[in-house]
């Protein structure tokens, strides 16, 4: 199963590399900046499409996020 912390980690870390606040990013990928908070904190897994807009508002490809989401997870996940 996926784990909605790790998810939401590997997000914050990308948007902190970006050198981007909550905001910005939550505007650029027009969600609210408390759903993006909440993604980040885990509280809440985002959506396929939420995802997408996320990481283009990162400009980031979502392949090179998910690639990174698996790398974290380890063998566990096969």
């Amino acid at each position: 199963m996926l784990d909605s912390k790790l998810i939401g980690r590997i997000l914050q870390q990308k948007r902190q590399e970006k050198g981007l606040s909550q905001e910005v990013a939550s505007s650029f990928a027009d969600i609210g900046r408390t759903h993006l908070s909440a993604i980040e904190r885990g509280k809440r897994t985002p959506t396929l499409e939420t995802f997408f807009r996320l990481s283009y508002a990162l400009k980031t490809k979502p392949s090179k996020l998910i690639k990174k989401i698996e790398e974290e997870m380890g063998e566990e996940f096969m």
